[in-house]
């Protein structure tokens, strides 16, 4: 069977497919979202930040080593985590492939299929329940004394993803009959820019950065997915578009999507018809 994705045909009766990153831009603006997936117009993207994928492939490797003895790795240990190991469960690898919504369900109610690729998952072999990781990779600033980097936290406006990022993995693996905890942990490694020897070796070709590395813990709440993925099928089966989202963009999440005005304009112009 043909796999449904990428362009949504009403027509189809397969299963559309549904990555968490795209509820993500149905939430943050429908008409994006329905522009995109029902008319296949594409929006400027960023490209991606290798070395945001290069600290998650080394975290990733840090605690395989430790999936594969099924202990602890010391940095669990340090933060009061001992009692749980790296999960290993014979799909993780699987899980892991974000491109293939590796770690995907299929929501009946609103025949799409819903998915991702987590980073990591940690095990408490006494209760079975498992707890969702996600690596997080930032460069923050010192505090005001000066003398360490200010401690990371989940609040502001575009770390709301973050956290609907791991309510909806929680949901996710709860659907494939998973005991999982509200509890998730975020593994944050914070680059010091503020290195007073700068990063280059004195001897070779070699340069070192140095992080700091924080656990953050989360009490996740998935409740709302099953209502955004349900809106989000009300939004693709749509012959019109909806409104831009009047608010949740900017640093402070009060501006209206930003290509609200460009549309407006190029239509008001007759640059464009009206969508």
């Amino acid at each position: 069977m043909k796999r449904h994705r990428v362009k949504f045909d009403p027509a189809r009766e397969e299963p559309f497919e549904v990555s968490r990153s795209q509820i993500e831009s149905f939430l943050r603006c429908p008409a994006c979202y329905w522009m995109l997936r029902r008319k296949g117009i594409k929006f400027p993207g960023m490209p991606g930040f290798l070395l945001n994928t290069a600290t998650d492939t080394l975290l990733k490797k840090d605690f395989d080593k430790y999936r594969e003895m099924q202990k602890p790795h010391p940095f669990m240990e340090r933060n009061g985590l001992g009692h749980l190991v790296p999960f290993k469960h014979d799909d993780f690898e699987t899980w892991t492939k974000s491109l293939q919504l590796g770690l995907r369900t299929l929501y009946e109610p609103a025949n799409l299929i819903v998915g991702g690729g987590l980073d990591d998952v940690w095990h408490d072999q006494q209760t079975d329940e498992i707890f969702v990781v996600d690596y997080k990779s930032t460069a923050g600033r010192r505090n005001e004394e000066g003398n360490a980097l200010e401690k990371i936290t989940l609040v502001g406006t575009y770390k709301e993803a973050y956290r609907r990022q791991m309510d909806m993995y929680q949901w996710i693996l709860r659907q494939n009959g998973f005991n999982v905890s509200n509890t998730g942990y975020f593994v944050y490694v914070n680059g010091d820019q503020h290195f007073e020897d700068g990063m280059l070796e004195a001897n070779s070709d070699k340069a070192n950065m140095r992080f700091d590395v924080q656990l953050i813990e989360y009490e996740g709440n998935d409740h709302w997915v099953p209502k955004a993925i349900e809106d989000l099928k009300v939004c693709l089966s749509s012959d019109t578009c909806p409104d831009h989202a009047s608010e949740g963009y900017g640093p402070k999440g009060d501006k209206q999507c930003e290509y609200a005005t460009l549309f407006d304009g190029m239509q008001e112009h007759e640059l464009i018809e009206k969508i």
